[in-house]
C-alpha cells in the first residue's frame, strides 16, 4: 500500500508532520496522478537528525560493536528486504516509473547485495602492520568517521542509495540519508524493516526535500563528517564547495556521457543486444547509460538498421505490467527537458532523428517519450556533449582505432565506457587511453562491488566499493608501541645527575 505521506526519520521514529511545513506532491509518472505527499526537512530538522546521528554515534551502541554482531545485523537487512521485495519493488515503481521486471530483476536484489557485500567484506578486511624497524611494531587501526550525511538521486533510489547506507554503518558509522524528493516511497518499507533487523534506533536516520532546503542543510551541518552524494554535476560542484567550509570529506558520482565503441570485428549480435541494454534500460534513466554509440564505418549502416528495427519493436506501457521494457520518464520536467533535446536534434543539419523524438502514441497521460535512436555527422552537436537522462541514444562513425579514441575522450564526463572487438590489442590500446573510471569490455553494465566506481573529469570525485568505501567512512590512525627500553634525551636535566 503506497503511504499516504512521508516524513522524517530519526532515531527510530517517524516524525510527526509539521504545521507550515513544505508540502511536495509525489506524482505516479505513468498516469500523473498524485499518490503520496512529502513534508520537506528544513534545516532544523536536518540539524536534529544530526544530532540524534552524532549521539548515537557516541554512545557506542554501533560504532563499538563488534563485527560479527554488525555482520549479523548487515545479513538481517538483506535477508529483510528480500522477503519484502515485492512491496518495495512496488513502490520504486510508483515513485520512478521503471518497469517492474527490471526492478525484481536488477534494482532490489542489488539492493539487498550491498548489505550482504559489506557484511562480508568488513568480516574478512584487515589492517597492515610494519614490523621492519626491530625496535617498534607499527599497527594501523581504521575507526568510524563519524556521521555520514548520504544524498542519493531518484533513477535507482534503493539500489543507489543502500551502497551508500550499507558502506556507511558496516563500519560502524551512523548516517543521515536524503532521497530525492520525487523518490521517497520505496525507503518506507526499508526504514520500518530496520529495528527488526536488530540495528539500533538512530543508525539510520532519512530527511527529505528538496537538494537547496534540506540537501543544503546536510552539507552546511558541522555535525556530519562526510558526504557521499549521487546526482548532477552543478550539484556536485556546490556540495563540493560547501563541504569544503567545514571540512568533509565527500566522495561525488556526477553526470555522464558514456563511449560505447563498436568495432568492425565485434560479435554483432551481442554487441547490438549490449547496445540496447546500456541506453534504453531503467528507461534511459543512468548515469553509465551508453549513450554516444560510436561504431566503425563498415558495419555502421547494418548497426543502426538493426537498431532502428529493435527500438521500434520495444514495448512501451505501464510500468506494472511484467511485459513493459519502457516506461514513463520520472517528471514533466524531465520530459520536457528530453524533448528540447528532440527539437535541437531536428532543427540542426548535423543531426538525423533515425527513429523516435517524440510522445508516443496512445498515451494521454503520463511523461512517455518514444526511444529514441539519432545519427550525428560529429561529436560536438549539443545531444553528444550534454547529458539528455533519458532512452536517447546518438550514433557516431568512426574510422580506426584512433579516431574512436578521440571522439570517446572529447567529452567533459568520464564515469564508463564500453569496447567491442575481438582484437586483444585493440581492446588492451582501448582501456589504457579511454579517460573514464570504468571501462566494460565486451559486457554491459557490469557492477564488480570490490573493485572502485567513480568517475574521471566532470563525472566525479572519489570512488566507491570494497576498500574504497572503508577509505571513506573511516579515520586510519597509526599506532606504534617500542619492543624495548631504550634512552631518552633527558632535555632540562642537570649535567651528571
Amino acid at each position: 500500500m503506497t503511504p499516504k505521506i512521508v516524513t522524517s526519520f530519526i532515531q527510530g521514529k517517524w516524525v510527526e508532520p509539521k504545521e507550515g511545513a513544505h508540502k511536495i506532491k509525489i506524482i505516479h509518472p505513468a498516469d500523473e496522478k498524485h499518490v503520496s505527499t512529502l513534508y520537506e526537512a528544513d534545516a532544523n530538522e536536518v540539524k536534529y537528525a544530526a544530532e540524534s546521528a552524532k549521539q548515537t554515534f557516541e554512545s557506542g551502541v554501533w560504532s563499538k560493536t563488534s563485527i560479527d554482531d554488525r555482520k549479523s545485523v548487515l545479513l538481517a537487512i538483506k535477508d529483510l528486504i528480500v522477503e519484502n521485495k515485492q512491496e518495495i519493488a512496488e513502490l520504486e515503481v510508483m515513485n520512478t516509473g521503471a518497469p517492474i521486471a527490471q526492478a525484481y530483476g536488477r534494482q532490489i536484489p542489488r539492493s539487498a547485495m550491498n548489505f550482504e557485500f559489506f557484511a562480508e567484506f568488513i568480516s574478512q578486511a584487515s589492517n597492515p602492520i610494519f614490523d621492519q624497524n626491530p625496535d617498534y611494531i607499527t599497527y594501523v587501526r581504521r575507526e568510524p568517521i563519524g556521521v555520514a550525511g548520504l544524498i542519493a538521486p531518484w533513477n535507482a533510489p534503493m539500489a543507489l542509495a543502500t551502497m551508500k547506507i550499507a558502506g556507511a554503518i558496516a563500519f560502524g558509522n551512523s548516517c543521515i540519508l536524503k532521497p530525492s524528493e520525487l523518490t521517497p516511497l520505496g525507503f518506507v518499507p526499508f526504514m520500518n524493516l530496520l529495528k527488526k533487523a536488530g540495528l539500533p534506533d538512530g543508525v539510520i536516520n532519512m530527511v527529505n526535500g528538496r537538494g537547496e532546503i534540506t540537501g543544503a542543510a546536510i552539507t552546511k551541518e558541522e555535525k556530519i563528517d562526510v558526504i557521499a552524494f549521487t546526482g548532477g554535476t552543478e550539484t556536485g560542484r556546490i556540495i563540493g564547495a560547501e563541504s569544503g567550509k567545514t571540512l568533509k570529506k565527500i566522495v561525488t558520482e556526477l553526470g555522464g556521457k558514456s563511449a560505447n565503441i563498436i568495432f568492425s570485428d565485434a560479435d554483432f549480435e551481442r554487441a547490438l543486444d549490449a547496445a540496447m541494454i546500456a541506453i534504453f534500460s531503467n528507461n534511459g534513466q543512468q548515469c553509465l547509460a551508453g549513450s554516444r554509440i560510436l561504431v566503425e564505418k563498415p558495419i555502421a549502416k547494418e548497426f543502426k538498421k538493426r537498431m532502428v528495427e529493435r527500438a521500434s519493436n520495444l514495448i512501451i506501457g505501464d510500468p506494472f505490467d511484467p511485459r513493459t521494457e519502457i516506461g514513463p520518464l520520472i517528471s514533466k520536467g524531465q520530459i520536457e527537458k528530453v524533448l528540447s533535446f528532440a527539437q535541437t536534434a531536428s532543427e540542426s543539419s548535423e543531426t538525423n532523428i533515425l527513429y523516435g523524438g517524440r510522445r508516443p502514441d496512445g498515451f494521454e497521460k503520463g511523461y512517455y517519450f518514444e526511444p529514441t535512436i539519432v545519427e550525428a555527422k560529429n561529436n560536438q552537436t549539443t545531444i553528444c556533449q550534454e547529458e539528455i537522462f533519458g532512452p536517447f541514444a546518438t550514433i557516431l562513425e568512426f574510422e580506426g582505432i584512433d579516431e574512436a579514441l578521440q571522439i570517446a575522450n572529447d567529452s567533459e564526463f568520464g564515469l564508463v565506457s564500453y569496447v567491442w572487438s575481438t582484437d586483444i590489442r585493440k581492446i588492451m590500446k582501448a582501456q589504457a587511453e579511454i579517460r573514464a573510471g570504468v571501462v566494460w569490455v565486451n559486457t554491459p553494465l557490469m557492477r564488480e562491488l570490490r573493485a572502485p566506481f567513480g568517475g574521471y573529469k566532470n563525472s566525479g570525485i572519489g570512488r566507491d566499493g570494497g576498500e574504497w568505501s572503508r577509505n571513506l567512512f573511516t579515520e586510519e590512525k597509526t599506532v606504534s608501541i617500542p619492543l624495548k627500553d631504550f634512552p631518552i634525551a633527558k632535555l632540562g636535566g642537570i649535567s651528571g645527575e
